[in-house]
């Protein structure tokens, strides 16, 4: 899910706001703390930056909310692992991080149960309380609050390439010699890793052999090699309505709704029906928003995760500047009556359920590095 957001914020500006709060002790920390009953920052993925999304929250509480919108989520994460959970109180990032990294390294708090746990009961069908992802891996703390997700794959665009043709051909249109300088490749690198492991024929998800990596530098050379455009989501779609590609990696109803949305309904993401993960055919993801272990975190952080609950509020995230995408509170029918029927067919609404099906779920790959060393070099060959 990479491509060139605009942020509100930048950290330096964050980091002064709020860093010397960070600092404060003994009889001045309570102080700080009160201080902090008026502002908020927000680390995260756009649409939670939007001022759509904030503006009314600033309002109601007379609050100062900053965001900065990152495209990485091991970049976030670094940087609370750097000494910016004095910083942040809210962080939004996809869902295997909060679970296996981050509150494992203490870099999240838990979230009150009572309180947070009935809003999942009326989130769509997969997301009942308790929600593997939301929660840490004993399965006794609730750690974020789902909302934004979908199917990430491949896009094509239909006049080109049937939807039935790239869901059965699935990961093999990159293997096809033929398909040579017909795609393009989105800037987006871990998930162009998962593409590559699966265009080779690899599970992505689990430690990978020296034959195998083998296999994963070939597949890498070959894509990067045949790529007629490599760049953000902008890119990707205008190539594809323009008719200079027919298919791109990695995208989905994240990168597709943009241009669908704008009249072009032949620009579709698609899941395949098989890969190389057992019993699924692509990868989807499901931001998990967290409270940051910030020792004087923000009251305000909660109360805006329940704000965000509210269904005209999780409309407005579904919809906000930049890309449109489902949201868990969809669940709801007072959300979801909120959507119009142009808003559903530029999410992809009428295929959602089943490709979520048969996708994976985000996950962390063990040797991330090393295969992001051979992309990289592979990209520069190119």
């Amino acid at each position: 899910m990479q491509f060139d957001r605009r942020s509100l914020l930048k950290y330096s500006a964050a980091a002064g706001a709020v860093g010397l709060a960070g600092g404060l002790a003994g009889p001045f920390a309570n102080k700080a703390f009160a201080a902090r009953e008026k502002e908020m920052n927000v680390l995260c993925w756009e649409g939670y930056n939007s001022a759509d999304v904030l503006d009314p929250f600033r309002s109601a509480k007379g609050a100062t909310i900053k965001a900065e919108s990152l495209t990485n989520d091991p970049t976030m994460i670094n940087r609370l692992r750097a000494g910016e959970t004095n910083v942040w109180d809210l962080i939004n990032v996809n869902n295997p991080w909060a679970r296996k990294v981050m509150h494992p390294e203490g870099l999240i708090t838990p979230l009150d149960r009572a309180t947070f746990e009935p809003y999942f009961e009326t989130m769509l069908p997969g997301f009942e309380p308790p929600y593997k992802w939301a929660m840490s891996e004993d399965g006794n703390d609730l750690l974020g609050i789902a909302q934004r997700f979908g199917p990430y794959s491949f896009v094509v665009n239909t006049d080109k390439i049937s939807r039935a043709t790239a869901e059965d051909q699935g990961w093999d249109l990159w293997n096809d010699p033929a398909n040579a300088g017909k795609y393009g490749v989105l800037e987006s690198d871990d998930w162009n890793v998962f593409d590559l492991f699966l265009i080779a024929g690899i599970d992505p998800f689990r430690e990978h052999t020296d034959d195998e990596f083998a296999k994963f530098d070939e597949a890498a050379k070959k894509v990067f090699k045949g790529a007629k455009v490599v760049g953000d989501i902008a890119t990707m779609n205008q190539a594809l309505v323009s008719g200079e590609i027919d298919f791109h990696l990695t995208g989905g109803t994240y990168s597709a709704s943009p241009a669908r949305f704008d009249g072009y309904p032949n620009i579709r993401g698609i899941t395949p029906l098989k890969s190389a993960i057992p019993g699924k055919g692509g990868v989807a993801w499901i931001e998990i928003t967290s409270t940051v272990n910030n020792p004087q975190l923000s009251p305000l952080a909660a109360e805006f995760l329940e704000y965000v609950q509210d269904p005209e509020v999780a409309h407005t995230v579904a919809f906000a500047e930049g890309t449109f995408n489902p949201v868990t509170q969809m669940g709801n029918p007072k959300c979801f009556e909120l959507f119009t029927a142009e808003e559903l067919d530029a999410i992809q609404w009428d295929s959602l359920e089943e490709e979520m099906a048969r996708s994976a779920e985000y996950d962390i790959v063990p040797d991330y590095d090393r295969a992001l060393d051979l992309m990289t070099a592979a990209k520069r060959e190119a």
